[in-house]
């Protein structure tokens, strides 16, 4: 579908989303008044909560094949993508109508979104906003501040919130930002940090294992140093199998 010429200048004062769990008070607090963004998905990435996101090309929204059966997951489907491609017309709407379909078009982005970065354009801005650590660092100590990276739990929406995905210890974790946990995991999707690494795998980081072992006056508790001690030799074991010195670190 072609995208008109004439674009709606876009002020960061419209009214609150449900989505996230945005007040007005919230969206308008992101930027000052002044700021105004000549495309939808411009704004919608520069609020206060959406540092997670990528900008979608606008080529992949208006390629239908690329929204498949979404039609059937958005309320005001065609407004929603109208309005996420700066196509909405100027009818008049009520209201009500209108915070149904900015509603929708911020649930349609999200949906989209995880499409997009599944692809090699959409891996690319994720992996560089990785690297930059955007998203955020490990909180556990042996893994030095190793960046996170966006997973959903579920592909399906409203099942589960956003989580974190460290990739040296293979763990997750809840955002610190009360805004960045608000997000929907599905706008991210189960994949995104194994197939970053797919694709980019000299750079993924051998798993740490180093692990904290609980001591009293020095001595390691029993039945911890006991599972410490199997998983040792469970580890060495597997690399004898795989003929891997045992100085040598297991890949991820």
């Amino acid at each position: 579908m072609p995208i008109s010429e004439s674009r709606s200048r876009i002020s960061t004062d419209w009214p609150a989303f449900f989505l996230q769990g945005y007040t007005l008070n919230e969206l308008s607090s992101t930027d000052s008044e002044s700021d105004y963004y000549k495309y939808w998905i411009d704004w919608f990435v520069s609020l206060e909560g959406n540092e997670y996101f990528c900008a979608v090309d606008e080529e992949y929204v208006t390629d239908r094949f690329n929204l498949t059966n979404l039609n059937t997951e958005v309320l005001h489907y065609q407004k929603a993508l109208e309005l996420i491609t700066d196509n909405l017309s100027n009818k008049p709407m009520t209201n009500e109508l209108r915070e149904q379909v900015e509603k929708s078009a911020m649930h349609l982005y999200g949906l989209v979104h995880a499409r997009y970065i599944m692809t090699a354009r959409g891996l690319s801005k994720m992996y560089e906003k990785y690297k930059h650590g955007e998203f955020g660092l490990c909180p556990r100590y042996h893994c030095s501040q190793h960046p996170l990276i966006p997973v959903g739990l579920s592909d399906v929406a409203f099942k589960e919130k956003v989580k974190l995905y460290c990739s040296r210890c293979e763990d997750i974790y809840c955002p610190k930002s009360r805004k960045h946990g608000r997000l929907d995991g599905a706008y991210f999707g189960t994949g995104l940090p194994h197939m970053i690494f797919l694709n980019y795998p000299a750079n993924r980081p051998a798993p740490s294992e180093q692990r904290y072992v609980p001591r009293i006056f020095g001595f390691k508790l029993h039945e911890v140093a006991e599972l410490h001690r199997w998983q040792d030799e469970q580890r060495e074991e597997q690399k004898k199998r795989l003929g891997i010195a045992s100085s040598t670190q297991l890949p991820a």
